[in-house]
């Protein structure tokens, strides 16, 4: 898919001239149109008025879905937002990255009441989309504490500052003096799961290099079986109560388990070292091969959230919020077989495999005051926010510990924290325009602080040539140990005018000083004329930025990876640690980019129809390099006294892209004597191209080609890791007490790459259709049955063996344990039944 901004701009032109024959018999425009406050300054603009296109999700339609997860919710509901569900991922599992645009996860920028939102502490280093990325944690929120959701569609970098290259996502919150809601919901997965054990070798055996797969014919046919699992339970609430006379305090509550979803395929390797003579050991045929947990882990998790808004008097107001998470989230490594190196028999005698207890603690607080002040509409705020991730290592040894190590380890973790000291002003001023000019001028100061802290000593201890630490996930050591800071303050000026009914012009400027890399300035000019009633043109440039993150700068650490289906050992060190410095590494720059965007509004009545195309261009992205493994390598290593470590990598800039789509949004409220129906419609058209890849002139001195820093994997997971298409229809039925909501989404192909195109996994499209049916029971009581998934579709089954020629093959699971792949852009769990009970009051 190609799409051309020009050939979209004569048509939507062309589209100008012939529609306002039309407005003489449009409808009337709708009951209400929905006022926005993302991408525009100006007070009461309607989402189907502003200059760039901002999609709204009101808490309503993220309450119709069975899932608790915001992240998830939202990648319904929007046309261009994905949600990946990896696993065997370490901290990913726990804490999962979505995507705008095609976009990295770290180049979407996230607002809470207008105000930035801190990123999580964790830094994604596997070989998931988001690769490199360290972003905001959306599941912090819970849903019942959200008005709406907005989401800008656009580069506004020059309005919000860095990070805001895709769009930006700002969550409104309640704001209620009374009522409240109290919802509990339960669901389970209920599937059928096909899965492709390793299968015989083309020559007809069923035996793989070192004998690895056993010849139990039974063992070749275990397919297909039925699962019910990943129950999950959900309790939320909220509150709202007066604050003295004039406030307001909403008080939203969450608690959700979850049990552990396992996707795994029959292990079909040899697992016991031969007996003597190269017998099999009689343990292979009693030994239990469902050995993996390959899915969404256990969860346990609360969440509290705080609104409060009091008017001081009639021109000033102060208002805040204040949140607090703790998730306990265990997710799974890969299994040690009992024949395993890593393995201490006289610990596992049949195996083990390593569990990660991912502990994270999320908070955060915001104070500020509103007042008016010589005409202008002042705002100065304070926010902080604090995320940090602890992990325990269980079920797991030390192999350098031998038979006297524990099998549980503190490993260590990380935490960041941001505070945000904000001073806005906005003031209308009368140019004997169509509409006064608004002016908006503010000044903002940041500090980010980072840390990395130790595990205890068993976690990392490292003897002779054994993998260092705790299998599974070795534990940060006392090296690893750093607590790094930046501050960074900025100012802009942001202007928006109708020069004459039809036409609205706007323009931001803002300037931005860091105290790491230095200073960067982002502009963006955007219009929008309005032909008549029915049809309006819109467009937008603009140049946005986003800084190198304290994670990418600073993160170190061991982990265990899977590459071509072999786990590898990888470090993990700054672009200016020794390591990254010898391998061509330098200090970090922003990334930086133009965004070209070009759309149309048709508005009839109550049927609503968007299209905007866009082009972005970035230079210098920040990548997370291949995972570099050749002998030049090890030797670097080892002369650095590292031993026990298969590959290294580390962060750096040099990837230049450009990311090309459309989308179309359409909606219709049709009302008839059998009810209300509200359908929406949306498509979303991407793809993104590597324009060039990092050359590291100092590679050639060890010996690597520049190819090897970044090449054929990390390239087809930024191009084509994701949809390229996705597409909705939502329809949404109300009548009297009943009530029923059917959605459709369709996910185009997806690439799993591989080293080579014949390693590569493509995942075809697929529709997946969700359903729930709702009966008010009274004015108070609603009861809900629904099902996600109902079809119970699976994306395509990774095979055990790819041939490549009539002599040779390769494996892509050899275990049997990644049945799916990761890259799927809707998981691989089945179908979702739940149900649920909502009481108002």
């Amino acid at each position: 898919m190609d799409v051309s901004i020009r050939a979209l701009m004569i048509a939507m032109g062309t589209a100008a001239i012939a529609l306002p024959a039309y407005a003489q018999d449009a409808q009337p425009k709708p009951e209400a149109e929905v006022v926005v406050v993302t991408g525009t300054r100006v007070a009461a603009r309607s989402a189907l008025s502003t200059a760039a296109p901002v999609d709204v999700v009101a808490a309503s339609q993220l309450a119709q879905q069975g899932s608790p997860e915001l992240n998830q919710q939202l990648a319904i509901a929007l046309p261009s937002f994905n949600f990946p569900r990896p696993a065997i991922v370490d901290g990913t599992d726990s804490v999962r990255p979505a995507t705008l645009r095609g976009l990295a996860p770290d180049q979407t920028l996230v607002l809470v009441n207008g105000k930035r939102r801190h990123t999580a502490a964790l830094v994604n280093i596997n070989g998931s989309v988001g690769r490199g990325a360290s972003s905001v944690d959306l599941n912090t929120i819970p849903t019942g504490m959200l008005e709406t959701v907005e989401v800008l569609r656009d580069g506004a970098s020059a309005q919000y500052g860095s990070d805001a290259i895709a769009g930006v996502i700002n969550l409104r919150l309640k704001q209620r003096r009374e009522g409240g809601n109290v919802t509990v919901s339960y669901g389970s997965r209920v599937t059928t799961v096909n899965t492709d054990p390793a299968p015989p070798l083309p020559n007809g055996t069923t035996n793989f290099t070192a004998a690895n797969i056993i010849t139990n014919p039974t063992w070749q046919t275990i397919r297909s079986r039925d699962v019910s699992d990943g129950a999950t339970a959900t309790v939320n609430g909220w509150v709202g109560l007066p604050l003295f006379e004039n406030g307001s305090l909403t008080v939203a509550a969450e608690v959700t388990t979850r049990e552990a979803i396992n996707r795994q395929g029959y292990d079909t390797r040899r697992l016991y070292n031969l007996l003597p003579g190269g017998a099999l050991d009689p343990r292979e045929a009693t030994i239990n091969r469902w050995n993996q947990q390959y899915g969404d882990g256990e969860l346990v998790q609360g969440t509290l959230f705080a609104n409060a808004s009091i008017d001081l008097t009639d021109t000033t107001r102060l208002y805040g919020w204040a949140s607090v998470q703790g998730r306990d989230s265990t997710s799974a490594a890969f299994f040690r077989w009992p024949a395993d190196s890593r393995n201490v028999v006289e610990i596992y005698p049949n195996g083990f495999l390593p569990k990660i207890n991912a502990l994270v603690t999320d908070g955060s607080f915001a104070m500020g005051v509103e007042t008016k002040w010589n005409g202008w509409d002042v705002d100065l705020s304070v926010n902080r926010g604090y995320n940090e991730m602890e992990f325990v290592i269980r079920n797991t040894l030390n192999r350098s510990l031998g038979v006297a190590s524990p099998t549980s380890f503190n490993a260590g973790g990380f935490n960041n924290t941001q505070t945000v000291v904000n001073l806005s002003a906005v003031k209308g001023y009368n140019v004997g325009l169509a509409s006064d000019l608004n002016v908006a001028v503010g000044v903002e100061a940041r500090r980010d602080h980072y840390e990395i802290f130790a595990g205890e000593p068993g976690s990392y201890f490292q003897s002779g040539a054994f993998v260092a630490g705790s299998q599974g996930f070795g534990g940060f050591k006392p090296a690893n140990v750093i607590g790094k800071s930046r501050d960074a303050i900025g100012g802009y000026v942001d202007l928006e005018v109708n020069v004459t009914d039809a036409l609205l012009l706007s323009g931001a400027v803002r300037v931005e000083d860091y105290t790491d890399f230095g200073n960067n300035v982002s502009g963006k000019i955007a219009g929008r004329y309005d032909f008549n009633e029915v049809f309006a043109l819109r467009g937008s440039v603009s140049t946005g930025f986003r800084a190198p993150s304290l994670q990418q700068q600073f993160f170190t650490a061991s982990s265990t990876n899977v590459v071509a289906g072999v786990p590898l050992e990888i470090l993990t060190v700054p672009s200016t640690d020794r390591i990254g410095l010898a391998l061509g590494g330098k200090p970090l720059k922003p990334e930086e980019s133009v965004n070209y965007s070009l759309g149309g509004v048709l508005r009839f009545g109550d049927f609503n129809v968007t299209l905007d195309a866009y082009q972005i261009e970035l230079t210098d992205r920040i990548v997370l390099s291949e995972n570099l493994n050749q002998p030049a390598v090890a030797t670097l290593l080892a002369a650095n006294g590292i031993v026990g470590i298969n590959a290294v990598r580390f962060f750096l800039n040099g990837v230049d892209s450009t990311t090309k789509g459309a989308d179309l949004v359409a909606s219709y409220r049709l009302r008839t004597d059998f009810g209300r129906f509200d359908f929406t419609g949306s498509v979303s058209l991407n793809e993104t191209k590597l324009d060039k890849v990092p050359v590291i002139p100092a590679l050639t001195a060890i010996g690597l080609t520049p190819t090897q820093l970044f090449s054929r994997i990390n390239s087809l997971t930024l191009t084509e890791g994701q949809p390229k298409q996705k597409g909705s229809f939502n329809t949404n039925w109300s009548h009297g007490k009943l009530g029923a909501t059917f959605k459709a989404t369709y996910y185009g192909e997806v690439t799993a790459p591989g080293t080579d195109a014949q390693r590569d996994l493509k995942l075809t499209p697929e529709v997946l259709f969700d359903l729930e049916g709702r009966y008010k029971v009274n004015d108070r009581i609603t009861l809900t049955l629904g099902a996600e998934n109902i079809t119970d579709v699976y994306p395509r089954k990774t095979p055990g063996t790819v041939v490549l020629t009539p002599s040779t093959f390769t494996t892509l699971n050899n275990s049997g344990a990644t049945a799916f792949s990761g890259y799927s852009p809707f998981g691989f769990s089945g179908r979702y039944v739940y149900g649920r009970v909502s009481i108002d009051f």
